[in-house]
């Protein structure tokens, strides 16, 4: 018996705001620096008169400035080497802190002295502001960097993981026709020596039917519940002119569950298993059940037969091209990762079935709920 572990859905990245780029560092800049301005400008309202406004606002000004030269020189100096940028952006920080330092230092000076001249107090106040806030500016522009990159890097991958998963699929898919299509045309040209040209000509016409389908659906296409049940017969119709009375397919579909979406011709080699484990092997054949049907979010569906089961010493049942049951449990897995369920059982008294559990989807969710 095998189990896969219980439901777990990937997140989805979103960053709508950073999704253009210069227009977010342009509002980014434009509200940061103004609140820096606010929170720099709270300590003069007690005191409105120019000489304590004017300092404050051509401070934010030269910040603003500053930070600007500073983006550009941070974006060219990261398209460099790992050593020389990272010297490189280190001089550039502290050439804008001092200045920005000995700018603002000398604008205090002359509103409010009156004259021009820096003294060293002053610029060593001004220095620790303006540190610390083109630290937090550089801080932040970096860390928003590297949120990108990673971000854009997740997204590469997932793409890439898609594609990867798309393929796979495709060549599972595409690894299910063969035996099939071999058995067919192999009892068609048996009929055709045998002058049976009416059945011959019945099997080719349901053949290229079933043909037609397969072509027409993508191999990582999920077709609904009754569309699959629709094929599922349309196939048994081609083995039915093999076996005749010795195959008994028998349905038990849960109309609830007809629209629920699972991926195309996923029970067709759990049907031909079952055909070849159980209705060939025995003179008497063997009864095939398909059974699906709701319940709660989930649809369960089961493929079984009255053959001989699996017995001592007996391998697990594959296909001639060895995928069958490995390939189902493989397009499970990569069409819903472990939000599934996959289960072989052996009755005993004889009989192969085969469980599986899917979440329960929609093609329209959004018309379903109204």
């Amino acid at each position: 018996m095998a189990t896969l572990p219980a439901p777990h859905r990937p997140a989805l990245n979103v960053r709508p705001f950073f999704e253009n780029k210069s227009r977010a560092f342009w509002t980014l800049q434009a509200v940061g620096w103004t609140g820096y301005l606010l929170l720099r400008g709270a300590s003069s309202l007690t005191n409105l008169s120019l000489e304590a406004i004017i300092p404050v606002l051509v401070e934010a000004i030269t910040g603003y400035c500053v930070t600007l030269l500073l983006s550009t020189f941070y974006g060219y100096f990261r398209g460099l080497p790992r050593v020389p940028g990272l010297i490189l952006t280190i001089v550039a920080f502290a050439g804008a802190t001092l200045f920005w330092a000995f700018l603002d230092a000398f604008t205090w000076s002359l509103i409010q002295n009156g004259q021009p001249g820096v003294t060293l107090p002053r610029l060593l106040a001004a220095f620790y502001v303006t540190f610390t806030a083109l630290f937090g500016w550089s801080a932040l522009y970096f860390g928003i960097n590297f949120y990108l990159i990673v971000e854009d890097q997740i997204d590469q991958m997932q793409h890439l993981e898609n594609q990867a998963s798309s393929a796979q699929l495709a060549m599972l898919r595409y690894q299910l026709n063969p035996h099939f299509l071999f058995n067919t045309l192999n009892s068609i040209s048996t009929l055709v020596l045998l002058k049976q040209t009416e059945r011959a000509n019945a099997m080719l016409s349901r053949l290229s039917s079933f043909l037609r389908y397969t072509l027409a659906n993508e191999p990582t296409a999920h077709v609904t519940v009754a569309q699959e049940v629709e094929t599922l017969k349309l196939y048994l119709e081609i083995e039915k002119m093999r076996f005749e009375e010795r195959l008994r397919p028998k349905f038990e579909i849960d109309q609830a569950a007809e629209r629920a979406r699972l991926p195309s011709l996923l029970l067709q080699p759990l049907v031909e298993n079952a055909i070849k484990y159980a209705v060939s092997t025995q003179e008497e054949g063997a009864e095939i059940c398909v059974r699906v049907r709701l319940a709660g979010d989930r649809v369960q569906i089961g493929v079984s037969d009255t053959g001989p089961g699996l017995q001592d010493g007996r391998p697990m049942p594959s296909l001639s091209t060895g995928v069958g049951l490995p390939n189902i449990r493989e397009r499970l897995v990569q069409a819903y990762g472990p939000d599934h369920r996959f289960e072989t059982r052996t009755a005993p008294a004889g009989g192969f079935s085969v469980e599986i559990e899917i979440p329960f989807q929609l093609d329209d969710l959004s018309r379903e709920a109204a």
